[in-house]
């Protein structure tokens, strides 16, 4: 019959223990800080967002989107998108620039402003204010004022009044992935 005796030394085992410890949070945040640095500063949007797609701005995520590409515009840029509103000019416009707007609802009896994107387009005087149009263009850095993402218009075409013709509110419950909208 055979006995082993095993007699562990504990001092050891901890120091084995949190040196271990210590190089698994180390490469970690090697890692973490690698892929925050790379992610930020080396890509551009071009590189890991393919060029042929559109992101489709509905109703309910009209104010949400249009805050998240105000806030932050240089992020944006670059990104098609596709969404649907109305001719609102104001006088100091040219003719070749409108804002695609939605009425947004800002209190319980039904006040509204306007909101929307400022855009460009050389065949926007062929729509009058208030014709409902259905857009899709490129987010490109422009200055109206101050610096604003303005949409670069590529397709355009009238359509009827949407059914969800106001929207509402930004809220908190919309979170962005990457920007992907």
């Amino acid at each position: 019959m055979f006995i082993f005796n095993f007699k562990i030394n504990g001092n050891r085992t901890a120091k084995i223990f949190m040196g271990c410890l210590c190089v698994i949070i180390l490469i970690l945040t090697i890692f973490i800080c690698y892929r925050v640095i790379f992610n930020n500063f080396f890509k551009t949007n071009d590189s890991y967002l393919p060029e042929d797609t559109v992101y489709d701005i509905s109703a309910s995520n009209y104010t949400n989107v249009l805050q998240q590409i105000h806030n932050d515009i240089n992020t944006y840029v670059g990104q098609k998108i596709h969404f649907i509103g109305y001719v609102y000019r104001l006088y100091d416009f040219n003719e070749e620039q409108f804002v695609i707007a939605r009425n947004m609802i800002v209190s319980s009896d039904f006040q509204t402003v306007v909101v929307g994107f400022l855009c460009h387009s050389d065949v926007a005087k062929n729509y009058e204010d208030g014709t409902w149009v259905e857009i899709e263009g490129i987010i490109t850095k422009g200055d109206y004022y101050g610096e604003m993402p303005i949409i670069e218009i590529e397709n355009i075409k009238e359509v009827n009044v949407p059914n969800d013709e106001y929207v509402y509110p930004p809220d908190d419950s919309f979170v962005t992935t990457s920007t992907v909208l």
